[in-house]
């Protein structure tokens, strides 16, 4: 009974785990899901330099205003810029047949882009960006090689040169990426520019589960269950079979 209890604690951290995505060479995303300050922040970087391109047609404007805290009255002034009704969902300001034709492809909705991906991708791939003069947007990503998405945060990053290492294996030759140099400064320094990154995507990972801070209170309330059912099933036990040699 007590493997069984440790197993389901175990697999409540592993799907914590899976959800949060991510990779060996990743670099942390260290988002603080219960951070509503950094939350507010996000949602506003959303809407001001996302929101544009990208939907989040899973997430309702009173939704967000409810677990950010946020009033109504909020939530119109500085979030609802393309809505009319606080239960219309987030929209992209750019018609979808327009930017699939301007850069190959529609931008993808953000909405379960968190889930799919996970923060730690989304965190290092909105810090990769760099001059490409053979790409259609003058930029390419180490995340996502080929991306076409063009670099809509440079003001704020600068431009930055990736620097490669050529690896030879007989008569095949790869670049290895090693490192960024930058090219020109954007108005924010590095650390500063990481908490923006960062509250950005502490924002996406909430709206791809709304619902996760409930979750985590209820599967918290299941393993005490679980705890104090196996306690009285071994006293039960124990009583049942006391005479039982």
């Amino acid at each position: 009974m007590l493997r069984t209890v440790t197993a389901i604690a175990a697999l409540f951290i592993a799907a914590e785990g899976i959800a949060a995505g991510g990779g060996a060479d990743l670099e942390p995303a260290d988002i603080e899901p219960g951070n509503i300050a950094s939350l507010q922040r996000g949602a506003r970087n959303y809407m001001n330099y996302c929101s544009g391109c990208h939907s989040a047609q899973y997430v309702r404007f009173n939704t967000i205003g409810k677990d950010l805290e946020l009033s109504e009255e909020e939530l119109i002034d500085n979030l609802m810029f393309n809505a009319e009704k606080t239960f219309d969902t987030i929209r992209a300001a750019m018609p979808a047949g327009d930017a699939a034709r301007w850069f190959g492809q529609a931008p993808p909705d953000m909405s379960l882009m968190a889930r799919a991906k996970g923060a730690d991708y989304i965190f290092n791939f909105l810090k990769s960006f760099y001059l490409d003069p053979d790409s259609p947007t003058g930029v390419d990503n180490t995340v996502l090689a080929g991306t076409s998405m063009p670099h809509v945060l440079w003001e704020l990053q600068g431009y930055q040169a990736a620097v490669f290492e050529e690896h030879h294996d007989g008569d095949v030759t790869t670049l290895v990426f090693q490192h960024f140099e930058p090219v020109t400064e954007g108005s924010l320094d590095s650390e500063d520019y990481d908490e923006f990154v960062r509250d950005t995507v502490n924002f996406l990972a909430y709206i791809a589960e709304p619902i996760r801070s409930d979750r985590r209170k209820i599967g918290t309330w299941v393993i005490m269950y679980l705890i104090v059912f196996f306690v009285i099933a071994v006293m039960l036990k124990k009583q049942i079979w006391k005479d039982v040699k």
